[in-house]
């Protein structure tokens, strides 16, 4: 049973920083691309950025760039989410999610496993 649990989230100030994790556990985790989304209240869920298995590749949304990096560490099975320079509209929940399709982790529709999300609330 593939589980994906996200921890990390927050409030933060403007202009600040936070890391989020998820640990994945239930698949061989250097097979996967993981993804992070976030869903910010009365809004769909929006595809942040990507990496791929090696963690060699990775992709961003263009309002993300510059500003937040993902990682992965294969030896502990887990993603890393890196966000600085926060704007209250990065309010949002971020999901990690993990696709096979570790080559193209831009395409959405190859996430199939979602973790339950954690809260990222940035003041103004």
């Amino acid at each position: 049973q593939v589980q994906l649990v996200e921890s990390g989230g927050g409030l933060v100030q403007a202009g600040g920083s936070l890391r989020l994790s998820c640990a994945a556990s239930g698949r061989t985790f250097s097979s996967y691309g993981m993804g992070w989304f976030r869903q910010a209240p009365g809004k769909e869920r929006e595809f942040v950025g990507g990496i791929s298995q090696s963690g060699g590749s990775s992709y961003y949304i263009d309002s993300v760039k510059g500003r937040f990096t993902i990682s992965r560490d294969n030896a502990k099975n887990t993603v890393y989410l890196q966000m600085s320079s926060l704007k209250p509209e990065d309010t949002a929940i971020y999901y990690c999610a993990q696709t096979p399709l570790s080559g193209r982790v831009y395409i959405v529709g190859g996430y199939d496993y979602w973790g339950q999300g954690t809260q990222v609330t940035v003041s103004s």
